[in-house]
């Protein structure tokens, strides 16, 4: 048996089929994952994300903290809002991709992958020594992801009148508190919809407060094949300690100004910029029928060029569609070792599909 959320009992009502997802109990669907994900690119889904890890840094010296800590730069910070960024070793290679609120200036709340907990915790401890700060793992709170373009609607049978209109107004990457629920207009699905963390003892009531307003559960599977459509990163596949953000699509993450910033890895990008990267990563389209998977051998001119990262069929452009790290001067056309066959298909820029319109635009 593995970690349960506070939403557990809430999934088996809903018929969840259930599995194992680093370590935790985790709902996979809850009947159908290509019913889920078209309900979120057509209506409103709701994801338990809960088990993802809240982390807290509070204290006089967070922030020079946090510059030093990630690639990104906290600085581009007001209270209110968030961002997105990678924390790298000394060798540029991504230990965890994550975000990060501003709360005020002495406390930010960071939300990292839970696959990466134990290993995030230890190396930001580590970091943590020699700033005047403390650290802390708020396991006392849930987190729910809406999605979807009909949220905006529903929001009304959720909280009053005027919550809703301040939630209304929320930019993108920007939260508020509305008593204790946390709520951020972010996501992972590349539609609209909040994250919203809250005290984990009232996520059932949450929960149960959604689906009476035709908010539908919705699962990893249909998560996966959402992001992957996005061109979202998944840790773990697309990019990890052996790659650097530039090698992943991921260079708009490194804020390089100021240049005395020196933040973990940063010589070892500069060096990697100046050399230029021998890898990207791509999104792949299979020309005809077929599922690309992971790890699938990319080819181009009678040699290996690449491998799928992450790889689906793709519910809305009913195609096989991947991310893939190839070489930097790959085509606008592969071939994919599918089984030994090689299947033509086309190297295109992510997103494939931008909040439900069709996004094929070349290298």
């Amino acid at each position: 048996m593995g970690k349960k959320t506070p939403l557990y009992d809430c999934h088996l009502q809903s018929n969840a089929k259930m599995v194992d997802f680093a370590g935790w109990d985790m709902p996979l669907h809850y009947g159908s994952q290509v019913q889920e994900h078209h309900i979120v690119r057509k209506q409103a889904g709701v994801f338990d994300v809960s088990h993802m890890t809240i982390v807290e840094c509070i204290g006089s010296d967070a922030f020079q903290f946090l510059r030093q800590l990630v690639a990104n730069d906290v600085n581009r910070l007001t209270p209110g809002k968030a961002l997105y960024t990678c924390m790298l070793n000394e060798q540029g290679g991504v230990l965890d991709d994550l975000i990060i609120y501003k709360i005020d200036s002495t406390f930010y709340r960071l939300v990292v992958n839970s696959a990466t907990r134990d290993k995030d915790l230890a190396w930001i401890k580590k970091q943590a020594n020699a700033f005047n700060i403390t650290i802390t793992e708020r396991t006392d709170l849930a987190m729910l992801a809406i999605q979807g373009p009909a949220i905006t609607e529903k929001l009304s049978h959720l909280f009053d009148s005027q919550d809703t209109q301040a939630i209304l107004s929320l930019k993108p990457f920007h939260f508020l508190l509305v008593k204790e629920y946390f709520i951020a207009r972010t996501g992972y699905t590349g539609e609209d919809g909040f994250e919203i963390i809250l005290p984990a003892i009232e996520a059932p009531s949450f929960w149960n407060k959604l689906l009476k307003a035709e908010i539908h559960p919705c699962g990893l599977g249909a998560r996966d094949t959402l992001r992957l459509e996005a061109g979202l990163n998944l840790y773990g596949a697309d990019m990890d300690e052996t790659t650097t953000p530039l090698e992943s699509n991921l260079g708009w993450t490194i804020a390089w100004e100021p240049k005395d910033r020196d933040f973990i890895g940063r010589s070892a990008l500069e060096q990697q910029r100046e050399k230029g990267a021998k890898q990207r990563l791509v999104g792949i389209i299979l020309e005809g029928p077929g599922v690309l998977r992971n790890h699938q051998k990319i080819m181009a001119n009678g040699i290996e060029v690449g491998e799928i990262t992450s790889g689906s069929f793709s519910p809305t452009l009913n195609k096989g569609i991947a991310l893939a790290r190839v070489n930097a001067d790959i085509g606008p056309v592969c071939l994919i070792d599918i089984r030994g066959k090689q299947v033509t298909a086309q190297v295109t820029k992510p997103p494939f599909v931008k909040k439900n319109i069709v996004v094929t635009v070349g290298v």
